[in-house]
This record gives structure tokens, C-alpha cells and sequence, in this order.
């Protein structure tokens, strides 16, 4: 008995039902010494990695998650001692590649982050090993190319390189050049590029003008996003469409560059430093100005409500930008509870099959997208809580692209059915890359074609703007 109660007290990792006692505060970030002298020291980092993945081995809470973790159980069981201890250090980076920074192990599963005394924040750690790797000059060309949205982004608007582009990009030998060169899967669905950018195709900016007595921000500055100007720019016509059926004045963010989040999935700080220098000076000032800025992309709302600011915390410019950062649906449900958003909806859309992605859900928001399609009178949502597996680059590449697929394919399952047993009319997610993978896993596994739409556009639709 007393052994046990030792255990209790010092919250045991063989014992993570125990280790929540006494400890109910919320998790909390530290933030990102990337500049620290320590941080690139590989040797430190290792001694990080090694005591993290003890704790992990002796709980196995996320083995569910991604891949990270059965890596890391599979090293471990396969050892000569069966511990952490038997593991080869050179097979930590294993374990490395496989975290996309989702952080769901952090926000969802683990019982030991901070402040427990046992302080683990494993993405994080893993950032740290991936900008070690990143300097050493171990991550490839190719994949360097892959996350330089902002590179291949320029080719979009250009009517007749975007033709021949995206005809191409739709051949068969293409892909299989572009699997051997770039190590992009020759399988894996990739984006079109749009025929004219949503920067250069937008409508002139409402002015913005403030009704008295409202509590939210009463006018809205837009920041793009790589993949809705090159992309989809039809995404974000729909949420200039919403803005304007509720009288919500709005500007496009006069600047802007990609949010980072790519780069700061291979490890390259220095990149994403570069994005913030620009992007925070100009997204500063619409914040100062009274303006919500709202990023239709979760991981790219995400950059500025957690990561950037990690990296930053004692910039105000980039503390204030935080603060002013809403998801889209965020922000609508807002003004619902203010009594300033309208929920008329003419048009049913019948049922929907909707996914929070992860960096949606990091978020801490609740399910705001899920609350407002429920408005929508003749509407039935499923909503999921699972990864789709597609992880920003993680899921196109060569390497990882049938993985990515294995790993969402519960969530394509749940999604090809209603509660009911009924079938879906729209599958949706907030991420629009996601939205597509998870529109590829129902046509691989031949769960049926429901229509993929955005949940800006289906409120669009249900309004009758479309």
C-alpha cells in the first residue's frame, strides 16, 4: 500500500490514471527557445528525446495517434532490453520524421504536459530534433521545394501556364517524373492552381464603417492564405459572401506571405522567422486598427494564435496579431452570440459529413463550424473528431502517402455514413487539403461520391449565395 501511494504521489508514468490526481489545471505551452544556445545541441536533445520516450513507452496513451508512437513502441519491444534504454540513438530520428505536429498528443491524450512535473511536450521536441536535422542539411531539396507554397504559388493567375500546368500535373508520366525527382506520390491528390488568384479576383473592399453596441470586432481583415489565393480562391468568395449578407465590413490584408507552417514542419526556423517579419508588421496594424483578422485555413490561424507566438513571446506586435486571430466560424458564432449574425437559411443542405481537422481542434475553440451548420434548417451533421492523416506536406509525399491514407482511413469509414445509416450528401472539413484527402479515401475505398464543399461554401449555399 505504501508502495502504491508513493506511486500516486509521484505520478508515475506506468500509471497515468493516476497521475491526473491533483493535477487539473490546464495544459500550458512554455515557449520556443529557438534561439537559445542549447537548442541546436544534439547531444541535449537526445538526452530530451530519450527521457520524453520513457515516459511515452511507460504509458502508450497515443499509440492511436499517428505514427510516431508505434515507431517508438516497435524500437522499444524489438530492443534487446525491452527500454528505452536497448534503443539505438541513430533510430530516434525514426521516430522523428514521423510527427507532423499535429498536437494532438499534446491537447488531447498526454497527462504529463505542462504543468505537470514531468513537463512533456513531445511535438515540440520533435520541432527541435527537426531543426537540428534541418541545419545539419539532412532534409532533401525536393522537399525544401515542396513547402516553398509562396514559390510554386506564383504560377497561379497566369491563364495559359496554369492550363498547361495543371493539364500536366494531371498525366500519368508527370507524376511518375514528379515521384522520382520531387518525391511527391504519384497517387496522391495534389491542388490545382487557380486561373486568377483570390488577391487579384476579389471584389474593392466594403468600407468600414462600425454600428454602435457591437461587442466583436465590427470589421474583418482577411489574411488569404497560400492555398485559397493559388488554390481555391472560390473558398474565400464564399466567406466574402457570408461577410456581406451579415453587413460585416471587410478588407483583404493589403500584404501578405505564407503564414510558415510548412517550414516549420521540416524544422526550418530561419524560413519561418522570415514569414513573420513580414507577415506581423502589417497584420499588426489592421489589429491595432480594431480589425478581427480571420485566416480560412486552421493551420494557418493556428501559426498566429500558437506557434509564431511561442517562438516570440515577448514581441507585443506578435502577442497583439494572437489576439486578433480568429478561425472564421470562431468569429460568425461570435456575432451569433451578440445577436448580430443572421440565421436565415432558405436552402437545406440535407446531411453533411463534417470533420474537425487537428489544427482546428488545437485551437481550443470548441466546435464552432459544427454550430452553425446545425442552424441550417433540413440539416443533419456527423461530426468527426479524427486525422484525416493528410498532415500539410506529410501526406504526398512518397514516403509517407500510402501511410497517411492507412491512417485516415477510420475516419473515412465513419464519414461514408450517418448515424442513421443513411448516406451523406456533403463530406466537409475546415482544412481544405484535408477535405481532399479525405475525399481521395472515399473514392480508393469506394464508400460513394458525396459532393466535397468547403463549410464556408455549404453556409453560403444554405443562405442562397450560391
Amino acid at each position: 500500500m505504501q508502495n502504491i501511494q508513493h506511486l500516486i504521489n509521484t505520478n508515475h508514468p506506468r500509471y497515468p490514471h493516476m497521475a491526473r490526481e491533483g493535477n487539473l489545471s490546464a495544459p500550458t505551452r512554455h515557449p520556443i527557445d529557438w534561439k537559445g544556445l542549447d537548442y541546436y545541441n544534439e547531444e541535449a536533445t537526445f538526452h530530451e528525446l530519450e527521457r520524453i520516450f520513457d515516459i511515452c513507452h511507460t504509458c502508450r496513451r497515443c499509440v492511436s495517434l499517428c505514427g510516431a508512437f508505434p515507431t517508438l513502441f516497435d524500437l522499444v519491444d524489438e530492443s534487446k532490453t525491452q527500454e528505452v534504454n536497448g534503443v539505438d540513438k541513430k533510430d530516434y530520428w525514426k521516430v522523428v520524421d514521423q510527427c507532423y505536429l499535429c498536437d494532438m498528443c499534446f491537447m488531447t491524450k498526454c497527462p504529463y504536459v505542462p504543468p505537470h512535473q514531468f513537463n512533456l511536450d513531445f511535438p515540440h521536441t520533435m520541432l527541435r530534433a527537426k531543426a537540428i536535422k534541418f541545419k545539419k542539411g539532412e532534409v532533401s531539396t525536393a522537399e525544401k521545394f515542396l513547402a516553398s507554397i509562396d514559390v510554386h504559388g506564383q504560377l497561379a493567375g497566369i491563364p495559359v501556364v496554369v492550363q498547361v500546368a495543371n493539364a500536366v500535373n494531371q498525366t500519368k508520366l508527370a507524376r511518375r517524373v514528379m515521384e522520382s525527382v520531387a518525391g511527391v506520390d504519384k497517387n496522391a491528390w495534389l491542388p490545382s492552381l487557380a486561373t486568377r488568384r483570390f488577391r487579384s479576383g476579389t471584389p474593392a473592399a466594403k468600407a468600414t464603417v462600425v454600428m454602435d453596441g457591437e461587442k466583436t470586432p465590427g470589421k474583418v481583415a482577411i489574411f488569404a492564405t497560400c492555398f485559397i489565393n493559388y488554390n481555391e480562391p472560390g473558398i474565400g468568395l464564399d466567406l466574402l459572401k457570408i461577410l456581406d449578407h451579415n453587413d460585416i465590413p471587410y478588407v483583404i490584408v493589403e500584404k501578405e506571405k505564407c503564414c510558415g507552417m510548412p517550414k516549420l514542419e521540416l524544422g526550418d526556423l530561419d524560413s519561418v522567422n522570415a514569414s513573420k517579419e513580414a507577415n506581423i508588421p502589417v497584420l499588426a496594424r489592421y489589429a491595432k486598427d480594431g480589425f478581427a483578422l480571420l485566416a480560412a485555413v486552421p493551420s494557418c490561424a493556428l501559426m498566429f494564435k500558437q506557434e509564431i507566438p511561442l517562438m516570440y513571446p515577448d514581441e507585443p506586435d506578435v502577442q497583439l496579431v494572437k489576439d486578433a486571430m480568429w478561425d472564421p466560424f470562431e468569429y460568425l458564432m461570435q456575432r451569433k452570440r451578440d445577436g448580430l449574425l443572421k440565421v436565415d437559411f432558405p436552402v437545406p443542405l440535407g446531411n453533411v459529413s463534417y470533420q474537425i481537422p487537428c489544427h482546428g481542434r488545437v485551437q481550443n475553440i470548441g466546435k464552432k463550424t459544427e454550430e452553425m451548420l446545425k442552424m441550417i434548417p433540413g440539416t443533419t451533421v456527423n461530426t468527426f473528431e479524427r486525422c484525416s492523416g493528410h498532415a500539410g506536406t506529410f501526406g504526398v509525399k512518397k514516403a509517407h502517402h500510402e501511410q497517411a491514407m492507412k491512417i485516415g482511413k477510420p475516419l473515412f469509414k465513419g464519414m461514408a455514413a450517418m448515424k442513421d445509416g443513411s448516406k451523406p450528401d456533403f463530406i466537409s472539413s475546415d482544412c481544405p487539403l484535408g477535405g481532399h484527402h479525405i475525399a481521395q479515401g472515399f473514392e480508393v475505398n469506394q464508400l460513394g461520391t458525396p459532393e466535397l464543399l468547403h463549410p464556408l461554401s455549404l453556409v453560403a449555399k444554405a443562405y442562397g449565395l450560391k
